[in-house]
């Protein structure tokens, strides 16, 4: 339900929204809030030790594991941006977030899922050099241009996201504030406007095809030419070991993109969609790959385990 707000209108900005959280679940927030609150607790633990773990052994400052500790930040930003509000709202503390702050909100999450996935893409790459030309691996990964890559990552994301900010601040909102999600998304707050949204739209499309649809092709292209590298390989034995490197990204790679694209075919085809699987959807694609990226590899690097196992 849209309310009008006059007292609560700066210009046609509302000066806040209201998170209502799970429609038609309000009773069993609290319920709710259990599973969202161990995963969470689980991403935070999982990535931090993985943090800590990397940066006190020295023989895992290597491209490989300074990659995936880009990844665990980006895991650690991007559930942190949304969880501790849908608390909030789950708890009954705090349903209001400001019209600034619902931007910020927005932006932070796409911006850390969108560098993300250009994460997944360079570990991509990474195993490409490691497996087809491991005779130049360091030269061509050299920490400084892993460093230029992380730089790369974070302009990109930034110069596909910041339009959104641009977009939804021209539009009127006439007073509608009602928002039917535990935190804030672009589409969810451009239908909130009582004007033509259809840029959005399509600019949420061109957003997703820069990003995802680009990524996702080009890790698609790195795997054929592994695939391929691997199967001119002399020694038989070689390709298992080999494709066992790559074992851990294709998990976190098939989770991080499964999620994903169910989240956007699902509010694609919203009409057929409960609107409550909708927003369920949203929340588990920040705190899932989170939660269990550090498990992947942990379970599935063996250097990883000695090293976290020496740490505990």
């Amino acid at each position: 339900h849209q309310v009008m707000a006059a007292p609560n209108l700066l210009g046609s900005h509302p000066t806040f929204f209201i998170l209502v959280g799970i429609p038609g679940m309000e009773k069993s927030h609290t319920w709710i809030s259990v599973p969202v609150c161990m995963m969470y607790s689980a991403a935070l633990l999982g990535n931090l030790v993985l943090l800590v773990t990397i940066a006190k052994e020295r023989s895992l400052h290597e491209p490989v594991y300074i990659f995936l500790c880009m990844l665990a930040v980006c895991d650690l930003l991007l559930s942190t941006a949304a969880v501790p509000k849908t608390f909030s709202v789950l708890w009954s503390l705090s349903t209001q977030i400001s019209f600034s702050g619902c931007l910020a909100q927005m932006f932070s999450i796409y911006f850390v899922f969108v560098a993300e996935l250009a994460i997944l893409l360079v570990m991509a790459f990474d195993r490409y050099i490691a497996i087809c030309d491991p005779l130049r691996y360091t030269a061509i990964l050299a920490h400084s241009v892993v460093g230029k890559v992380g730089v790369a990552a974070l302009i990109r994301s930034f110069c596909i996201m910041f339009p959104a900010i641009f977009l939804l601040k021209q539009l009127p909102y006439c007073g509608h504030n009602i928002m039917p999600h535990t935190y804030c998304k672009h589409i969810g707050v451009a239908c909130l406007a009582c004007s033509d949204i259809s840029i959005n739209i399509w600019y949420r499309v061109a957003a997703g095809f820069l990003s995802a649809g680009l990524d996702a092709t080009s890790i698609t292209v790195s795997y054929a030419l592994i695939f391929r590298c691997l199967w001119g390989l002399p020694s038989p034995c070689a390709s298992p070991k080999a494709l066992h490197t790559c074992g851990s990204h294709l998990c976190v790679i098939t989770m991080f993109y499964t999620l994903a694209a169910f989240s956007f075919l699902a509010q694609r085809f919203s009409q057929h969609v409960p609107r409550h699987v909708l927003i369920s959807l949203a929340n588990l694609y920040v705190v899932v790959p989170p939660m269990l990226n550090p498990i992947v590899y942990g379970v599935r690097t063996r250097q990883i385990q000695e090293h976290v196992a020496h740490l505990l």
